[in-house]
């Protein structure tokens, strides 16, 4: 059956890679990036892996919410159910940086866009799915729900990072809580040989050895999205096809909630 799957981050890396398989196995993908050039670029792979299908498509950038709400309006309008939102925009920023919204760059790019944009799209997910990316290194840093801007004195992009993604993992589990009619998960994708990240960082993900490749990251975003929903666990944090048990901040029933609530307040929601 035909599905609509929606794809954030998906003008290179994981996204694009993951578009592309959504297409080839005949889904009706929603292309959404930031750039406009890489944006026509990766439209155009996802056309020809779909037989000539044209996708959706929707220029954002997640460090303004307002761009957010617009993406999150065009897709109530347009499609009357989404199948799967693949939650995959993000990355790390070289250092501290205070978005139009008022939060640091990372926290909001990973986390309290996607946020919005799930919360904004519920109706149209009942019955759907959530894939939101994460990362092992969420084990380095843990949100702050009571200081979303951040300190630029102590900022440290590892952190930052870490705290992102365990902020997604902890989304992903509330999610289940509270939304029963809609399926959530997150997912480690490895270290994935990408455009990911600023400066010195970018360098290290497109150049160092030994990294997965963007189709084998992709492959298993479309595996999460397509097996059936019995054999995953809802709320579960996935590294490959396991099911893993997250660090104690990020698995944290407690703190999910706490992070919900300071979330929803921050985004207007």
């Amino acid at each position: 059956m035909e599905r609509t799957v929606v794809v954030t981050g998906a003008s290179s890396g994981v996204g694009l890679a993951a578009a592309v398989q959504f297409a080839a196995q005949g889904d009706q993908v929603v292309v959404v990036g930031r750039t406009v050039e890489r944006l026509d670029a990766a439209v155009a792979q996802v056309r020809a892996a779909g037989g000539g299908r044209e996708p959706g498509r929707f220029r954002a950038d997640f460090e303004r919410l307002a761009e957010v709400r617009d993406l999150a309006a065009y897709l109530s309008e347009t499609y009357p159910a989404i199948d799967v939102l693949a939650n995959n925009a993000g990355g790390m920023v070289g250092g501290y940086r205070r978005t139009v919204d008022g939060y640091e760059a990372t926290i909001q790019g990973n986390h309290l866009a996607p946020f919005l944009l799930t919360n904004l799209l519920l109706e149209r997910l009942t019955g759907g799915r959530v894939i939101s990316t994460a990362s092992r290194v969420h084990t380095r840093g843990r949100p702050d729900p009571d200081d979303f801007a951040g300190d630029p004195e102590k900022f440290s992009w590892g952190r930052a990072y870490g705290a992102a993604k365990s902020a997604n993992i902890l989304f992903a589990a509330q999610a289940a809580r509270r939304w029963p009619d809609v399926t959530s998960v997150s997912f480690h994708p490895g270290v994935v040989r990408s455009n990911f990240g600023e400066g010195a960082i970018r360098l290290v993900y497109r150049f160092a050895p030994f990294l997965t490749t963007p189709q084998q990251a992709g492959a298993l975003l479309v595996w999460l999205a397509t097996v059936p929903a019995a054999e995953l666990t809802n709320g579960g944090y996935y590294v490959g096809h396991k099911l893993t048990t997250p660090a104690p901040h990020a698995s944290d029933p407690a703190a999910a909630a706490r992070l919900w609530d300071a979330s929803a307040a921050a985004v207007g929601v």
